[in-house]
């Protein structure tokens, strides 16, 4: 997956938000921490996709570079400075002191790979063995370290049991619980959680995407996209609302659900000029499935949460399995939405 509103239209590039939506108290407790000298070499930013954790992670590091000696630094993490030399740097991703581990791109394709590959791991350890330009810190910001190949992790796992001297790693994780036990165990765990409605619908209206929109389907948006700014922006730029409402309908249906209508939807989100949907709705449907689980397990339907929680990892098998494969994604659809259907059945 890709960072958070990281090349989406409408949205800003982790690297050049100025502006942190939400997770004060997490902002806060960095910028302590590097100021008391105290700051752990690796620090796992996770949570769900999307809520700001890759932005969080630029702002600090914007921070740390900006203000090289901790003891000078302020006691609250800065605002990033457009008019700053770092800031340009680190917006232009040419900075000598800081480096973005992400997936590449496949130069024969011109396509972002599928993982993080051990090669880019390599390039990262280089850098970090170079003297920074500034006499301060290194940083590298793996984003999101679930997308690491096995390799590529065990590569990192290294750094991170004999870093450099002044290195530091700001680790993003959408879905800690996949990382090597090992990895999770070198690092301070900074959890954020799900934005509220009313951060979303903010962070909205300071954006192209959301900029005089109607502050009725703000709403709407905000309180579908689970806290997820990135999940809002996507119901906005492609359709996302009628995606999910085509699902409930569905849903409610149950064993009724017109087999036209299940057509129509998979045909709609297997066309190929809708890649973006196609990667939203999938997001979206494991979350669903997620969240029937959570919901009938606090109803003490314990039976029912576990074959709907059993649901969702086979959906999420499937997908990934789809997707290293290339299979026919009209009919990779019709399973997902036949599985959330039988998930959502009122069972005894």
């Amino acid at each position: 997956m890709s960072s958070d509103a990281d090349g989406l239209d409408g949205g800003i590039s982790p690297r050049e938000n100025t502006h942190l939506v939400g997770h004060h108290d997490a902002a806060a407790f960095l910028a302590k921490a590097y100021r008391s000298g105290r700051i752990h070499h690796a620090v796992l930013i996770e949570g769900p996709e999307g809520i700001g954790k890759a932005t969080l992670a630029f702002h600090f590091a914007q921070h740390v570079l900006t203000y090289p000696d901790a003891a000078k630094a302020p006691e609250r993490l800065a605002v990033p400075d457009p008019a700053s030399a770092v800031f340009r740097q680190v917006a232009a991703g040419a900075s000598h002191d800081l480096m973005h581990l992400t997936r590449p791109v496949d130069e024969k394709t011109g396509r972002v790979k599928s993982a993080i590959t051990v090669d880019e791991v390599r390039r990262a350890g280089r850098f970090l063995q170079q003297t920074s330009g500034t006499g301060g810190w290194r940083i590298v910001i793996v984003d999101p370290a679930d997308d690491l190949h096995r390799s590529a992790a065990n590569a990192i796992l290294k750094m991170l049991e004999e870093p450099p001297a002044r290195a530091m790693f700001l680790v993003v994780s959408h879905a800690p619980g996949r990382l090597l036990p090992t990895i999770r165990s070198r690092c301070l765990t900074l959890r954020l959680t799900q934005l509220p409605p009313d951060d979303v619908v903010a962070g909205l209206r300071r954006l192209p995407v959301g900029a005089g929109l109607d502050p009725g389907k703000l709403e709407k948006v905000a309180q579908r996209s689970e806290g997820s700014l990135r999940r809002a922006i996507m119901m906005l730029n492609y359709g996302g609302l009628d995606l999910i409402d085509a699902l409930e309908k569905l849903l409610q249906a149950g064993k009724d659900a017109s087999r036209r209508e299940m057509h129509v939807l998979a045909a709609t989100l297997a066309a190929k000029e809708r890649e973006e949907a196609y990667g939203f709705f999938c997001d979206y449907a494991l979350v669903r499935l997620g969240d029937m689980a959570h919901d009938s397990g606090v109803q003490g339907m314990t039976a029912r949460a576990a074959r709907q929680a059993e649901a969702a990892e086979r959906a999420a098998r499937d997908l990934q399995t789809a997707q290293a494969y290339n299979l026919d994604r009209k009919q990779t659809m019709l399973s997902l939405l036949g599985v959330l259907i039988e998930a959502a059945q009122p069972w005894p």
